[in-house]
Parts: structure tokens; sequence; C-alpha cells
């Protein structure tokens, strides 16, 4: 069983140093690459002056062939730490309600949980344009929704039905938003890293002469990094100059397989060879809204292709089949939720800033939490596809990209009255 193992020990084990000196960067670094970040120590509360509070972040990051590095300190006003806070409940209460949905059978098929991971979305969002492309993978219900998504519309989605933000024809795999440059949702392992380096090659083709590019980012896992797509469009991205974030969202398991066992290189942030890289801490959003920000402007101003590793963590297995206790304890599940869980982070910051209250927290958490609720029901209430029109909507098109609603004669539809499904 993993659990026995060394790189369980690591995951489990909270750096003494660390914690026994909250200034100690060494001791931050070493607990930041075993991805047992103290979150207490890697982003003090600093001071604060009306709505404004400055917050260190000394620790959150490693850099790999760079010359300057993401800013030891971060202000942020209450409107902002309060939104993130917002949209990270949010997210997690929409998660946990797929779970409850899906095990009473209203949600079918393939679903992957984003528990646990939400700094990441939230943090990458908060640094990007709208007009930055994104895509990332099957593990995609919380982007979508930091992505200019509503709960209805992916839990809508999730149901199968018409008001789904793919109109029910993609599921839990597969959300997209063009208006948002959000791309996906890939149902293939890795397959959109390939998509994404193209996102880069647009944005570097359309970039206006002096001007900062728009970027591209395109977000996997750690099962996902060694795989030859990945290397074939870092060298792409490289030779060409792009503005192409590699985001590997390291959450310690490639399905059901520790790091330790499936890579023989875990600093995945340093895999692009001579690609600079930056590893932050994924369950720190003000880590992560620094250190995106200072990739997006790095990328942007022209310099090529950069590799994030984000250290984080999901609390539900791969999917909804697994139970994720099977290649792991529930030791270490419940330690990384009372040590670096995400929300719990971000409340402390909220409250240590004095932009709110431990009541005043509850009483968002209780409106988001009804919200939440609201929307599943609007969700449920909404209709199945028909197969016409919508069976063949967005699918053929004949007239320069606008949709055709109508599908070619050669297509043979089914005999209803034979078929047993109906």
């Amino acid at each position: 069983m993993f659990a026995s193992r060394q790189a369980a020990s690591l995951l489990l084990r909270r750096s003494a140093t660390a914690a026994a000196s909250s200034s100690a960067p060494a001791a931050a670094t070493s607990a930041l690459r075993n991805g047992i970040a103290n979150n207490n120590n890697l982003a003090r509360f600093m001071s604060s002056s009306a709505d404004v509070a400055t917050f260190d972040l000394t620790g959150s990051f490693e850099t790999y062939k760079l010359d300057t590095a993401p800013n030891n300190t971060i202000e942020m006003t209450k409107e902002e730490l309060l939104g993130h806070f917002e949209l990270m409940y949010t997210m997690r209460r929409m998660e946990i309600t797929c779970d409850n949905e899906y095990k009473s059978r209203a949600i079918r098929g393939f679903c992957h949980l984003y528990d646990g991971q939400e700094a990441v979305a939230t943090g990458i969002n908060s640094a990007f344009e709208p007009e930055d492309s994104w895509i990332t993978s099957y593990r995609c219900h919380c982007t979508a929704l930091a992505r200019g998504g509503t709960v209805a519309s992916i839990l809508g989605e999730l149901f199968g039905n018409i008001d789904g933000q793919t109109m029910g024809k993609g599921g839990s795999m597969h959300f997209y938003n063009k208006k948002h440059n959000f791309f996906g949702g890939q149902g293939i392992v890795g397959a959109q890293v390939p998509v994404g380096t193209g996102f880069a090659f647009a944005n570097h083709y359309n970039a206006t002469p002096g001007k900062p590019m728009q970027v591209s980012i395109a977000c996997y896992g750690d099962g996902a990094a060694n795989q030859g797509q990945i290397w074939e469009s870092a060298n792409m991205a490289s030779l060409w100059n792009l503005p192409m974030i590699f985001c590997i969202e390291n959450n310690h398991y490639g399905m059901g397989t520790s790091m330790d066992r499936h890579s023989s290189h875990s600093d995945y942030y340093k895999m692009g060879n001579h690609i600079p890289g930056v590893r932050i801490d994924g369950m720190n959003i003000l880590a992560v809204k620094e250190g995106m920000r200072f990739v997006k402007e790095w990328c942007g101003a022209g310099n090529g292709p950069m590799y994030v590793e984000m250290m984080t963590y999901r609390y539900h297995g791969h999917s909804m089949s697994d139970p994720g206790t099977t290649y792991r304890n529930r030791e270490e599940i419940a330690l990384t939720r009372s040590t670096r869980d995400p929300l719990e982070f971000v409340k402390k910051t909220v409250i240590d800033a004095g932009f709110a209250d431990a009541e005043q927290i509850k009483e968002t958490e209780k409106r988001i939490r009804k919200d939440v609720a609201e929307q599943v029901k609007q969700a449920k209430a909404s209709t199945k596809p028909t197969v016409e029109p919508h069976l063949f909507e967005y699918v053929y098109s004949s007239d320069g990209g606008k949709e055709q609603n109508e599908f070619p004669p050669h297509i043979r539809m089914p005999d209803f009255a034979k078929s047993k499904n109906y």
C-alpha cells in the first residue's frame, strides 16, 4: 500500500524546522518541494491600512533558469480577497453537490472533482485577462465556473440538460466557453497541451507589435507530465518563442499511482530542460495569484514559454468511481485538510487582515450554500436536448463557420420504432 512508502511519509510529515521557525526561507522551500507547505508560514499577514493588506509570501516559490522571480509580498484589497473566498467556497459547495448528485444517480458517466485544488483555478483567473486563452483537463468544473460559468449552467451540463454550458452534449469532461476564451475540458489525457500551444501560436501571430501578448495556458496533471505530445509542444513553443504556459497541477497522484512511482523526475517545473520554470504553493491563493502575475508578464513580454508546477492536492479520488483510499490512507487526506486546506487558509487570511470576522464569514457561507442549492434546482428544471434540432447543432458547417442546424441527407437516423432504448 502506498501509504507505507517514503513518498507518503514525505507528504504526511510536516517539516519540524518550518513549524519551529516561520521566518526560515530554506525550511519553507523544503516544505514546498515535498508538497507539505505550511500555509501559516507561507503567507503571513504583515500590515493593513483601510481596505488594503500586505502579505508575506516568502518560501512560496522556487524558480529554475530565471534571473528574476515573483515578489515575496502581495497587496490585496478587501474586495479582491473576499471575492476570491466567495468563488472558492462556491467551487467547494458545487463539487460537494456534484458528489451527492452522482451518488443519487442524477449525474451519470465520468465525473472528476476539483475540491482541494480551488486556489489554483481561482489564482490563475485572478492574474489573467479575459483575452488570455485557457484550456485544461477533464477535471474542469471549477475552471469553467471561474471562466464565466454559473453553477446552474455547470450542473445543467452534468445533468445532460439543454441549458447546460454545452447544451447537454459535453458532460463533465467537455465544458467550453469561447466568449471567455475557455476551451475545455479535454477527455484525453494530455491532449489539451498541443491545442493550448496552438492558441499560443495564434496569440503570438495576432499580437500588436510593441505591446504585451495575450498568453495561453494548458493545465494538466502530474500523471500526464511525461507524455510525448507535451515534449513536442514544448519544443515548438520554444522554437517559435510562443507565450505558452505549461501548468502542471501536481496533486501527487496520476490516477491511483503516486508521483514517485510514475515519474523518475518529480521536479516538474524543471522538465522543460532549457525552458524556465516556477514552482508555486498551489494551496495558497495569494501565492498562485502573484506567481501567475509574474509568469503572465514574463511570457507576454516575448520571452517564450514557461513551465509552472502547482503543488496542490485533491480530496476526492481520481474520479467518482475511485474511492481514493486504496493507494493512500485516510490519515493523509485528513492531515492535508487540517494543515493545508486552501479554503481554511483564505478564511484565516481574511480574518487576519481585519476584512471580516468569523461570524461574517459564516453568514457568507450560508448565503452561498443557499444560492448553490437554488441554482441546482434551476438546473434540474431544464429539459433534455431533443434529436431535432439539437443533435446536429454546431456539428456540421458549410457556410464559413456559422452553425448549420440541418444534418446532411446521408446521415441515417435511428429507427425509433424498433429501438428498445426509446
